[in-house]
């Protein structure tokens, strides 16, 4: 029998497999990491250009509770301390997000919390339902008529591509409000971008680790899995069984990246557009993330799009009937003793930055205990 070359073959060179390889490197296994695209790092990675890191995949803004994650990020990276304040253009009128007390003034020209409070509870009670049956009917239970009009329905119905009414309610489980005069986007201790762009990041994780780009495992699955004795898996899992059980569908998403010849386009990293009348949902001036002072500037308007098997995938839409089909999946990803499967896509959900490295840790946490 042909001696395997390798202990684990990576399948996606993302954070959940580049976390992976490093870890188990730690341990004196031997990995190879591959991607079908042509570089490294998945969905965080950032191209360099005119002196700016540029998320080309959308931004992405590191932030977390957990000192292990944090801690753990640090060894690859410094991170700055950007605070995540974005803006809301609706009806032609810039508002202050998350929900908060800034908000409420610009709305209604309230002052005090007592004031937000008895208007939201007052429309709550006007336009509430006690069990929900969509979004619109949800959003409307938890924030009232003015807030739902003026900032979720229309951004919403660009997101998802359909009416709020067509929406289920468990798309929002909650909508956070606050009482104080705070733009702090996230309730995380931790939060900022690391200092040269996240490309620094996974070029720590993967130093000294062999890496193959533009490389498509389904195309030479068989040569490929004959190279190691365990495959980890982060593509997706109806891919990988050949859609067997059916196509789980997903929201894409299309970027269109812009240079400017001026030092600043919009004052801020992240401005939403609510309105149906802007085809894009948010435009990103990437220079912003990281306090730049360069005399040009790059924005990014992110267009959300039907997907299909040629776009990327982005959102999982976790309705009942995806679920019915992926737990089919995951069933029978089960029987597969030398494959791991891990990530958003062979996982079917969506993760924040902190919760794929958190995920990946875990499962080499319990490959390690088994040793």
């Amino acid at each position: 029998m042909k001696e395997k070359r390798y202990d684990y073959l990576i399948v996606g060179a993302g954070l959940f497999g580049s976390v992976f390889a490093h870890e188990m490197t730690k341990r004196n296994k031997k990995c190879l990491v591959i991607d079908k695209r042509d570089h490294l790092g998945g969905n965080v990675y950032c191209e360099q250009k005119e002196g700016m890191n540029i998320h080309k995949y959308g931004a992405h803004i590191f932030h977390t509770n957990d000192k292990k994650i944090w801690d753990y990020v640090n060894q690859f990276a410094i991170f700055n301390n950007y605070i995540n304040s974005p803006l809301s253009l609706s009806k032609g009128k810039l508002y202050n997000l998350p929900f908060n007390m800034n908000t409420f003034y610009q709305l209604w020209g309230t002052k005090t919390p007592t004031e937000a409070k008895k208007i939201i509870d007052k429309q709550i009670q006007e336009y509430g339902v006690e069990s929900p049956k969509n979004l619109e009917e949800q959003a409307l239970s938890l924030v009232g008529k003015d807030i739902y009009e003026t900032f979720i329905k229309e951004y919403t119905e660009k997101q998802w591509g359909k009416k709020a009414t067509e929406l289920p309610a468990f798309i929002i489980k909650r909508l956070p409000v606050r009482f104080t005069y705070d733009n702090n986007y996230f309730n995380d201790r931790y939060q900022g971008i690391p200092v040269g762009g996240y490309n620094t990041i996974i070029d720590g994780l993967l130093r000294d680790i062999e890496t193959r780009v533009g490389v498509d495992f389904f195309e030479s699955r068989e040569e490929l899995e004959s190279l190691a004795d365990k495959v980890v898996y982060t593509g997706k899992i109806d891919e990988f069984f050949e859609y067997k059980y059916g196509q789980l569908e997903y929201r894409s998403l299309r970027f269109e990246h812009e240079l400017h010849d001026m030092n600043n386009y919009q004052g801020n990293a992240v401005v939403n557009y609510n309105d149906t009348s802007y085809p894009y949902t948010r435009i990103i001036e990437h220079k912003h993330f990281e306090f730049g002072k360069q005399d040009k500037t790059i924005i990014t308007k992110e267009y959300p799009e039907n997907w299909n098997k040629d776009k990327e995938a982005y959102y999982p839409i976790n309705n009942d009937k995806n679920q019915t089909i992926f737990k089919k999946y995951r069933e029978e990803s089960k029987l597969y003793e030398n494959y791991i499967f891990g990530g958003r896509l062979a996982e079917y959900r969506y993760y924040d930055m902190h919760q794929i490295i958190g995920s990946s840790l875990a499962k080499v946490g319990e490959i390690s205990k088994d040793k």
